[in-house]
């Protein structure tokens, strides 16, 4: 089987002789703290941290930092991303007890002092006030049936009130038979107890729009008609935000400063960014009295939505806010972190939070801990439609910079809203060429305007999802290869030639996480989900009907995609950042112009850019819009939907407090037991997880393979295992001297369907992945695996790509051997059997298809024994895509 890999990376063995080996000396001195030695700590401080924000006082930065070294025990930064931060082969093993990795200087006045009721700051670890609680913590519930009932009904089933009512007339007759009552009278009586919970809700309250006064008969339909306009005190919303426990590990209450152990600036959350230290510094400027206070950055989000096509075009436009002390991964899961708070257009006229903006107030914050809290507006999160409506610019300009809108790549200033500003004095009886050579539109004001230190330019979030996902890769790349085949080959064969695309798209092998395409990618309405899936298969499907120069563009703009999606960055990944741009403009000019110029800046400014995407308020379209709407009476909808959401918050409010006192599950999924047979593809594990392989849980019944290994060769039609097994057990034992030697194999052996493949990437969340040896719908499914072959051997010459044949263990003594055996292809031998530990996690193959068109009878699960030659992927996923 001939294998093509895209990249290569070094490896590294333990330094102590037992034989483990690790991607980078990072991962290897995890292992050695965790195996071989106690865990130690040495303190190393820092004078002033590289590449420092932009302040007017320099000073804060080496007079008054703060150092904190981060425990071992955090985060790993095992799978790193630049090649410049691997050491070479022949580098010295790195110390038992290495310095602490990671490092935060904090900002030295915004510190986020915890403080009491009054505001009175608290000595140095003074721990928080104990929640309390009543004597009935489930209240207004009578206890966790009710509960537990009510929960399950209206949040997790989504029960309609007749379904609800239903149900409740079956506990009342089963309780009746009992002698007692059911827990509730009616589905009416549930929703009031939902109603009368007192935690994590901000009532909706609601004005309507009136028309102007004497238009004209010819003015538009829309402007003659009333609008009911639903908010949210944003107060409350972030009140409830910082106060809810489940983001007590999620929660930052100051900017900082992160470097690594060489001292390399890194980014990652939103706190981490030259923006949040910028403005505090101005804040302290402003009013020293603020120091020890906490910055609340406000983060908006709007995108409209249609929640039905076929019944005239149903649509919304949300509103969303989350903060900026939340950690990317706590805005990105559904956990309460963005919230709604408007529907159709935000009230002018009342402005709760602008006061706190000067003036701190108290808030009590998730660690159970009060502190003074000054907001500021830190963010809006927009697709590029709605940008040129929130900066009041013309359509087709930057909203970031001053470039004319047909020279996007050409350098330009920034646009400012003190720019702006100068420009509307300077040219205020001139508007035409405020709105032709400035894309100025003067007839309109941002509505930053009046909020003290905000800048909408500045604040203006970049959109991974709309700008390059959907917009380069769908919008641009896609249709400029169509428009490539129409020109070159006329449109019928185009045609022709974009069927078979399809038909290699749809006979792609199948791959943990990875959706199937049956029909390639005939559909009429792409999702960001749509692009990103077809993203990982699409270079081989197309290869060989486009120029080179063609399908390197393609790989450049992945490359990037990958790149920008990651959580955390240093100036190495900022500098691979630079040549993927590089490379695809020099291919395809409009990867410029779509704005993702600005990205370098948007991460040193704001952390990375996945944190703050509209893909995050498009997902949160689903649980506030989308499922809401569908439980309406679709008659004067909005009401319903809100009032919907504003029992789903109570109900996820009232679980936090339950769960603080251990009497409910945490808000968010626990991370799945990685080595359970059912957390097969259950998806992200929090924390830090090496790349890892074991056996599933359930063995396979003695009914379907015998215990025997003879007799086991008998069954499966591999009458060389059982030598193949004897060479494994040699191999294992590092025996001198013959394998014939060894007796025969005579424990009991077992077979399983599947072992488990947990992985971790320092850009993206850890996952779970399967190695499956099953037959689904009357076919083999055997999956692909990275196999390491040689740990002395650099990046692709030391690994080996199988197909797993069958995975099984026996017994030698009271040693247990999980075991797989490998083969390439049917009728090929199998080789001799590799142990688990050398197993590093699936492959995904991706056939070399040539110029032979794909006949309409083969099916994707026939991919693997058809085609000789493959491209391993490295764009399955993040992690393999930071480890070959």
């Amino acid at each position: 089987m001939d294998t093509i890999k895209y990249k290569t990376t070094r490896r590294f063995l333990c330094p102590h002789g037992c034989g483990r080996h690790f991607w980078n000396a990072s991962g290897r001195t995890q292992h050695v703290n965790a195996i071989h030695a106690a865990i130690t700590q040495s303190s190393t401080s820092i004078s002033a941290p590289p590449n420092e924000p932009a302040s007017d006082d320099a000073r804060s930065l080496s007079d008054h930092s703060v150092d904190k070294d981060i425990d071992m025990d955090g985060p790993p930064d095992d799978l790193e991303d630049s090649p410049p931060r691997y050491p070479s082969p022949d580098a010295p093993d790195e110390p038992e007890n290495p310095p602490p990795r990671i490092h935060w200087i904090h900002h030295p006045f915004m510190t986020g002092t915890p403080c009491d009721i009054d505001g009175q700051y608290l000595p140095a670890g003074t721990p928080p006030d104990a929640r309390t609680h009543s004597e009935n913590p489930y209240e207004p519930f009578a206890d966790d049936v009710q509960f537990r009932l009510a929960d399950f009904t209206f949040r997790k089933a989504e029960l309609s009130e007749a379904r609800t009512n239903e149900l409740l007339e079956i506990f009342a007759d089963a309780m009746a038979n009992a002698g007692g009552e059911g827990p509730f009278a009616s589905a009416k009586a549930l929703y009031t107890a939902i109603d009368d919970i007192p935690y994590g809700s901000s009532p909706w309250k609601c004005f309507i729009s009136e028309p102007c006064v004497n238009l004209p008969e010819s003015a538009p339909v829309w402007q003659t008609e009333t609008y009911e306009i639903w908010y949210q005190d944003p107060d409350v919303v972030v009140r409830n935000i910082l106060a809810n426990p489940d983001f007590v590990d999620s929660f930052d209450p100051s900017p900082y400063i992160e470097t690594d152990r060489d001292d390399m600036r890194r980014w990652s959350d939103y706190m981490s960014g030259n923006f949040a230290w910028r403005h505090a510094d101005t804040i302290y400027a402003e009013d020293p009295s603020n120091e020890g206070a906490m910055v609340v950055y406000i983060v908006l989000g709007s995108d409209k939505t249609t929640v039905s096509v076929g019944t005239g075009n149903v649509e919304y436009w949300p509103l969303y806010l989350s903060i900026s002390n939340l950690h990317n991964s706590a805005r990105r899961g559904h956990r309460n972190g963005v919230v709604p708070i408007g529907f159709l257009a935000i009230p002018k006229g009342d402005r709760p939070l602008k006061a706190a903006m000067t003036t701190p107030v108290i808030r009590l914050c998730s660690d159970g801990h009060y502190r003074q809290i000054i907001y500021d507006l830190g963010g809006y999160i927009a697709d590029y439609p709605e940008q040129v409506l929130l900066t009041c610019i013309v359509s087709g300009w930057c909203p970031k910079c001053t470039a004319l809108p047909g020279e996007l790549d050409t350098p330009a200033g920034r646009r400012t809203q003190d720019l702006t500003d100068t420009l509307i004095a300077e040219l205020a009886d001139d508007r035409r060429t405020l709105w032709d050579n400035y894309g100025v539109d003067a007839n309109v004001k941002p509505f930053t305007a009046s909020f003290p230190r905000a800048d909408i330019y500045e604040i203006i979030m970049s959109d991974i999802l709309h700008q390059v996902v959907k917009g380069t890769f769908k919008d641009h790349l896609v249709e400029w290869i169509q428009e490539y085949l129409v020109l070159t080959h006329g449109k019928d064969e185009a045609g022709r030639i974009m069927n078979d695309v399809n038909r290699r798209l749809a006979v792609t092998p199948e791959f943990p996480g990875l959706r199937h395409f049956p029909h390639g990618c005939r559909f009429k309405q792409w999702t960001g989900d749509d692009s990103k899936a077809l993203m990982k298969i699409f270079i081989p499907a197309i290869a060989d009907y486009i120029p080179a120069e063609m399908t390197q563009c393609v790989a450049a703009l992945i490359d990037f995609t990958y790149l920008i999606r990651r959580n955390d960055y240093d100036k190495d990944t900022l500098k691979s950042l630079d040549i993927a741009l590089a490379r695809f403009h020099s291919l395809r000019k409009v990867f410029i112009e779509t704005g993702v110029l600005h990205y370098w800046r948007h991460i040193e400014e704001f952390g990375a850019p996945n944190g703050l995407c509209s893909s995050i308020t498009e997902s949160q379209h689903i649980t506030a819009v989308k499922r809401p709407w569908r439980r309406s009476s679709r008659n004067r909808a909005l009401g319903q939907m809100l009032l919907t959401n504003q029992r789903l918050d109570k109900l996820y409010a009232l679980n936090m407090e339950l769960a603080t006192v251990g009497l409910a599950p945490p808000g968010h999924p626990p991370p799945p037991d990685p080595f359970e047979v059912d957390a097969a593809d259950e998806g992200a594990v929090d924390g830090p997880v090496m790349a890892e392989v074991k056996l599933a849980v359930t063995r396979e019944p003695v009914k379907l393979y015998p215990r025997n290994l003879q007799l086991l060769a008998e069954r499966i039609r591999q009458p060389d295992l059982p030598d193949l097994a004897r060479r494994f057990l040699y191999d294992q034992l590092r025996l001198d001297g013959s394998y014939f030697a060894l007796p025969p194999i005579t424990s009991k052996v077992y077979v399983f369907h599947s072992a488990v493949a947990s992985f971790y990437a320092p850009s993206d969340i850890s996952g779970i992945h399967s190695l499956n040896t099953v037959w689904r719908d009357h076919h083999a499914h055997r999956d692909c695996a990275l196999v390491v072959t040689d740990p002395a051997q650099p990046g692709f010459a030391g690994l080996s790509v199988v197909r797993v044949f069958l995975l099984f263990s026996f017994t030698h003594g009271s040693r247990t051997f999980p075991c797989a055996l490998p083969e390439h292809y049917p009728g090929d031998a199998c080789t001799v059997g590799h142990s688990l530990e050398t197993l590093i996690r699936a492959a995904h193959l991706l056939p070399m298809f040539g110029k032979t068109k794909i006949p309409r009878k083969l099916e994707y699960h026939h991919t693997l024994d058809v085609f000789k030659a493959f491209y391993v992927s490295n764009y399955a996923d993040h992690h393999i895509n930071e480890i070959i």
